[in-house]
């Protein structure tokens, strides 16, 4: 069950978050990037990878994890970014369709994994969090109106758990279900090294983002 709750209760701790810091820098929730980035990063390489190997053939997985990554760059063509924590679009009325529909898919597909993976679980709700945060920001100081926000939210919200519904019914097959596992290590690969060398000031590394990887990776292993 808290595979299901968990993700929506960390979108629920990212807008708290926004709301309590909006207009203002908020370094600690990109310092939470990072950890959520080096701690998504290594519950893939320490879990989830290494299963696969168990019911894959090596060249299928890393095929499928080519494919993860090509998808999530797709993604990330029309969200410009948004799923590892750049949100800079314009101010503007008109709802952001492309960055709703690429959102909802990335989320929907982190969720395959999670109904067998208690580490990847509490990954996929770190890194949600941080996201959450700066997504809620961009959404509060835009033009749209609070229904409109509430749905993206809501939605959003609720397809991580709505792609963990569906791993767990029976309309895929055991095998189909780990090709689905190994796209999304492929996404997930993507996303976190991403966040890890993009969420300094100008791609810079300082001692404070250093810590929170390590603090990140440490946990991940300890799991």
């Amino acid at each position: 069950m808290h595979a299901y709750l968990l993700p929506i209760l960390a979108v629920v701790i990212g807008v708290v978050i926004a709301f309590i810091t909006k207009h203002k820098q908020v370094l600690h929730t990109r310092l939470l990037l990072s950890f959520s980035g080096a701690f998504l990063l290594a519950v893939t390489l320490f879990n989830l990878l290494p299963e696969l190997y168990l019911h894959l053939s090596p060249k299928i997985i890393g095929l499928l994890i080519m494919m993860g990554i090509l998808i999530q760059i797709i993604l990330e063509f029309f969200s410009r970014g948004a799923e590892h924590g750049h949100v800079h679009f314009q101010k503007t009325k008109h709802f952001p369709w492309l960055l709703f529909v690429s959102l909802c898919i990335h989320s929907f597909l982190e969720g395959f994994p999670m109904h067998e993976h208690n580490s990847i679980v509490y990954g996929v709700v770190v890194h949600k969090i941080p996201i959450a945060t700066l997504l809620a920001v961009f959404l509060f100081e835009s033009a749209f109106k609070k229904s409109q926000i509430f749905i993206f939210l809501l939605v959003f919200a609720l397809t991580t758990p709505l792609g963990t519904f569906v791993s767990n019914q029976n309309w895929l097959a055991p095998n189909h279900l780990n090709y689905m596992n190994a796209i999304v290590v492929g996404i997930f690969l993507h996303i976190s090294t991403t966040i890890i060398f993009e969420t300094g000031e100008g791609h810079k590394f300082n001692i404070s983002k250093l810590l929170a990887i390590i603090l990140g990776v440490s946990i991940a292993y300890f799991l």
